[in-house]
């Protein structure tokens, strides 16, 4: 492979891989397994049992795990043929994926806060226009009292 198609498909199968442990570590579809898991992980009795129900848990460790299957399922090798360039496709791709898991999620908080700020400045006009109404409203009712208070 040249090295821009080495590029490109890292590039493409770090996406998979952010994918992937993405939605089975953050999204509501795996909550209940998330939940599971993290009440295994408390309660085992052995390190290695701990940390498998972990791994369920980080989306950096799962990474790796995923890594480690997409490389072998896709036989994706970086810059060496052999092994070497499965070691450092294997320690490359999970560091990738985990670069775009923090861009999604930095702008995942991003666009919550624009929308708190958008929900904000609507409850915000929606309370001037009221207090705007009412006042409008008890200006008129005063006028209309006092006019109906004077001697003709």
């Amino acid at each position: 492979m040249q090295i821009a198609e080495t590029i490109f498909a890292l590039i493409v199968l770090s996406v998979v891989v952010a994918s992937i442990a993405w939605t089975v570590t953050q999204e509501e579809i795996f909550a209940e397994l998330r939940e599971i898991c993290g009440q295994r992980c408390k309660s085992a009795r052995t390190v290695i049992e701990r940390k498998f129900f972990y791994v369920f848990t980080c989306e950096y460790c799962f990474s790796h795990w995923v890594s480690l299957v997409v490389i072998i399922v896709s036989g994706f090798r970086l810059l060496y043929d052999d092994w070497r360039g499965f070691l450092a496709a294997f320690f490359v791709m999970p560091w990738l994926a985990n670069q775009w898991m923090s861009i999604y999620r930095r702008i995942r908080v991003e666009i919550k806060y624009e929308n708190a700020l958008a929900t904000i400045a609507d409850d915000d006009k929606k309370i001037s226009n009221e207090f705007k109404t009412t006042k409008v409203g008890v200006d008129r009712a005063r006028k209309r009292s006092t006019a109906a208070s004077r001697p003709i």
